[in-house]
């Protein structure tokens, strides 16, 4: 099962950088390359534990739907969600949030499976490994602009960035 572990420091306060994390509105900004909206379940705000949501996103010049449920959350140092309908066999995304001396790291574990056995182990070391790490490190960046845009401690609103 491929693993893709990233980290990104934010320097801004562990809150701010967990509710953007979690936040539906956000998430289309920072993924606006693949079209994503969200289409059923949580469509806005912030996402709890036992909430689902519904992607609805272009990949591979395919448009996709993909479903997510949040099932694990401890503010506001982690957040888990799995998939439970979508184009992968599985997978398990989880949102760690470790608070810094000055900001906050954000560390993304995704760990999935591909569909069709052989053929998507091939496809992972073709290009879905590459293509999901830079998926993943690109809305890590977007985060951290955003998170950083309202200076850390000024930060008020996830409203005013919505």
């Amino acid at each position: 099962m491929p693993i893709i572990i990233h980290k990104q420091f934010v320097n801004a306060p562990i809150q701010v950088c967990f509710d953007l994390a979690r936040n539906v509105d956000i998430h289309i900004k920072t993924t606006a390359k693949t079209k994503e909206k969200a289409v059923g379940g949580v469509t806005n705000g912030l996402l709890n534990a036992g909430d689902s949501v519904t992607w609805e996103a272009t990949h591979f010049g395919i448009k996709q739907k993909l479903t997510a449920k949040v099932i694990h959350m401890q503010q506001p140092t982690i957040f888990v969600d799995i998939m439970v309908k979508g184009a992968f066999k599985s997978f398990t995304h989880t949102h760690k949030f470790v608070e810094e001396k000055d900001g906050t790291l954000m560390i993304d574990i995704f760990e999935y499976k591909s569909p069709f056995g052989p053929l998507g182990i091939i496809a992972d070391k073709l290009f879905l490994y590459r293509y999901m790490e830079s998926f993943i490190i690109n809305r890590a960046k977007e985060l951290k602009k955003l998170a950083e845009i309202k200076g850390g401690h000024k930060w008020r609103s996830l409203k005013s960035l919505s």
